[in-house]
């Protein structure tokens, strides 16, 4: 087994794990990962197996992981980011504590197991970084808290009626989300912002920017926290797209901007809207990709109901400095800052297919040397099909079915992912999509059974 845990700074960092270790009397480990729906996966050893677990040698069976490997070649190995170890603060009694690490998954001889969506967001960063760019992503995922019922299950009963940043009393999630940012902030996030959002019991918890890499981790991190946190106030945290017709759904917009040589490289001075050429590239890469992509940004036959007119999601393909209605929006802060927030990916994507496939489809428009469309500055949303068409603004696909028809058509897809995971996310996702659309809906019965 290859030890990637030989040089001096991880030396120096697995020397502090292991004095915190000590310090806080942690007794068991959880090596976690996610499959290729970003499903979070751990498996459980004691703080005296530190050196196997940093070793890489601690074998699961990838035949039961769906999407990972055959029966013949089950064996696979999990090896932990050091950067991403901490201990779990709901765990931590009097002389005893838990503690995670995320981790990439290996085959046997300790090469990279193409089938870990971990590995295929590292490939990304490494082609980004051969042309000297740092990708740099700051999310933001919101969520809905519903009432749970006595033995911990979802009910249909939102958990209260505030709206956009409404104090308590009608904001009821108000404890929760600080108990949420307490167990984040002791975790290591640099958390920027919490508020009620402006669906019933939707709520947002913003965390600092970061690179790809360590932005999908505190995403699935943030994700997992959130859920962990919510059923300890015998509530549960979604963040299914659209789990309540009739209002906004739930996003995850995501800022990403390049660097070079630790300058910002979207950043112009001397352009009208102190945007660089690199930057206008890489808003035309999204805008050529993006319905080559959404089957990873948008991966559930439940996102397609919050990408329709009239709940602030974007459904057109355009893009402005300013304007909320467009799919690309360019924020006002510049400098470093600079930044290109892509609307549409909500949180149910996978974070580190759906950061690695952003990254890429811009990053094609930058060595491809693409030129946006002029920029939309009217609001789309109430704009007549008749003016979107002579603009010529394009829709995103309407369904996952037609998500995955484009997924299939385009290249971004097998280019970013790898012939493995691009072969079983497609696989799964036709699935997911038939069985939907043979389904006999309580719509269906209600409108037409009597009439019938």
């Amino acid at each position: 087994m290859s030890n990637l845990f030989v040089s001096s700074t991880q030396t120096g960092l697995l020397e502090q794990i292991k004095e915190t270790i000590q310090q806080k009397n942690v007794e068991l480990l959880h090596l976690q990962f996610v499959d290729i729906e970003g499903i979070l996966k751990h498996v459980t050893v004691t703080a005296e197996q530190l050196d196997d677990v940093v070793g890489g040698k601690i074998m699961f069976d990838g035949s039961s992981i769906k999407g990972f490997s055959p029966i013949n070649r089950s064996d696979l190995y999990l090896l932990p980011d050091l950067n991403t170890f901490a201990v779990l603060p709901w765990t931590v009694e009097e002389g005893y504590a838990e503690a995670r690490f995320l981790c990439s998954v290996t085959n046997p001889d300790g090469t990279l197991f193409e089938g870990d969506p971990r590995n295929v967001l590292k490939k990304t960063v490494e082609r980004a970084a051969e042309k000297g760019y740092t990708i740099s992503v700051g999310p933001e995922l919101e969520f809905f808290l519903f009432k749970a019922d006595e033995h911990g299950n979802p009910t249909l009963e939102l958990h209260d009626n505030g709206g956009y940043f409404e104090p308590s009393p009608k904001d009821l999630g108000e404890r929760v989300r600080l108990e949420i940012y307490r167990a984040l902030k002791a975790m290591g996030f640099t958390i920027e912002a919490s508020h009620h959002e402006v669906a019933e019991g939707q709520h947002e918890i913003n965390f600092k920017y970061a690179d790809a890499l360590g932005a999908a981790d505190n995403a699935t991190t943030y994700k997992w926290v959130v859920k962990t946190i919510a059923g300890k106030f015998g509530l549960h945290a979604t963040f299914m797209p659209k789990p309540v017709f009739g209002i906004n759904g739930s996003g995850m917009h995501v800022n990403i901007s390049l660097f070079k040589d630790g300058e910002n490289a979207f950043f112009d001075p001397n352009d009208a809207n102190q945007l660089s050429a690199t930057a206008y590239q890489f808003i035309a890469g999204l805008l050529k990709n993006v319905k080559h992509f959404a089957a990873v940004t948008n991966p559930l036959v439940n996102s397609y109901k919050r990408l329709v007119p009239g709940y602030e999601a974007p459904c057109y393909i355009a893009w402005s400095a300013s304007n909320r209605s467009a799919l690309i929006r360019i924020p006002a802060k510049r400098g470093m800052a600079t930044r290109v927030e892509l609307r549409c990916p909500d949180p149910s994507a996978n974070p580190y297919l759906a950061y690695a496939i952003i990254a890429a489809a811009g990053l094609d428009g930058v060595e491809k040397g693409l030129t946006p469309p002029a920029a939309i500055d009217e609001d789309i949303f109430h704009m007549s099909e008749e003016r979107r068409a002579v603009l010529g603004i394009d829709n995103l696909p309407e369904n996952l079915g037609a998500a995955i028809a484009a997924f299939e058509d385009g290249e971004i897809g097998r280019a970013t992912l790898g012939e493995h995971v691009f072969h079983e996310y497609v696989a799964m996702k036709k699935d997911e999509w038939n069985s939907y659309r043979t389904a006999v809906h309580a719509w269906e019965i209600e409108r037409y059974q009597g009439k019938f």
